[in-house]
C-alpha cells in the first residue's frame, strides 16, 4: 500500500516514494490523501470505538458488529474501504513530509479513521519516505523538535504493535527557497541522493 500526504504535487517525500514503489512487484494500492483527503473523524468514529472496548472486540473482521446508528453507520461507510486497504497490505509505504515539527493534517486524518482500541497490524512493515525543511538528525540543534519520525515511530509501534519501520529522509529541502538555508544547498543535495540511495 501506498500513500502520499504532501500538499505539493511535486515534492520530496513524493520522489522518494515514488522510486520506493517503483521497486515493487505484484498489487500495489495507492492513496493521495492530499489530493482526495479523507475526513476528520467525528463522534461516530467515538461511539464506535466506546462499544469496541465495552464488548473487548479487538479482530478488525469483527469491527462492524457494534455499527448500529444511522450516523454510525455513515462513519462506518468512510471507514471500511480505508481499513480493508491497510489490513490487506504486507508493506505500507507513506510519503509524510514534516510539517511544523509533525505530520500533514491529511495523514492524521486517515490514521485516525483507520486506527481502533487494541488493535494489532504485527506482521506488517512499514516504510516512511520523509522530507523536511531543516535538519532533525539526531546530534542537530533541532533535534528536539522533531514530532515527525517520533510520533511515528511511536504510534506505529505502541498503537499498531509493529516494530518494521524504515525511514528514509531528505533534508534541509528549504535550502531550495530559504535564503538563509542558501548556504547549505550542499547538504540538502547530499541528504537527498544519499535517501535515494538507501531506496
Amino acid at each position: 500500500m501506498h500513500l502520499d500526504s504532501s500538499a505539493r504535487r511535486t515534492s520530496f517525500s513524493r520522489e522518494l516514494s515514488a522510486r520506493y514503489a517503483a521497486r515493487w512487484t505484484g498489487t500495489r494500492t495507492y492513496r493521495d490523501l492530499a489530493a482526495d483527503p479523507v475526513p476528520v473523524i467525528g463522534e461516530a468514529w467515538t461511539e464506535i470505538c466506546d462499544a469496541l472496548l465495552a464488548k473487548g472486540i479487538t479482530d478488525p473482521a469483527r469491527y462492524a458488529e457494534v455499527v448500529e446508528t444511522p450516523a454510525q453507520q455513515r462513519a462506518w461507510a468512510v471507514i471500511e474501504p480505508l481499513l480493508a486497504e491497510l489490513l490487506e497490505a504486507d508493506v505500507v509505504l507513506i510519503g509524510a513530509p514534516m510539517y511544523n515539527f509533525s505530520i500533514p493534517a491529511a495523514l492524521k486524518a486517515w490514521i485516525d479513521q483507520v486506527t481502533f482500541p487494541r488493535m494489532s497490524l504485527k506482521g506488517k512493515a512499514f516504510v516512511i519516505a520523509g522530507a523536511r525543511g531543516g535538519t532533525y538528525a539526531e546530534g542537530t540543534p533541532r533535534a528536539r523538535f522533531d514530532h515527525h519520525e517520533r510520533y511515528l515511530r511511536d504510534f506505529i509501534a505502541g498503537h499498531y504493535d509493529v516494530d518494521d519501520v524504515r525511514f528514509v529522509h531528505a533534508e534541509l529541502t528549504n535550502a531550495l527557497v530559504d535564503p538563509h538555508l542558501a548556504a547549505r544547498d550542499g547538504e540538502r543535495k547530499a541528504s537527498r541522493e544519499a535517501a535515494l540511495g538507501a531506496i
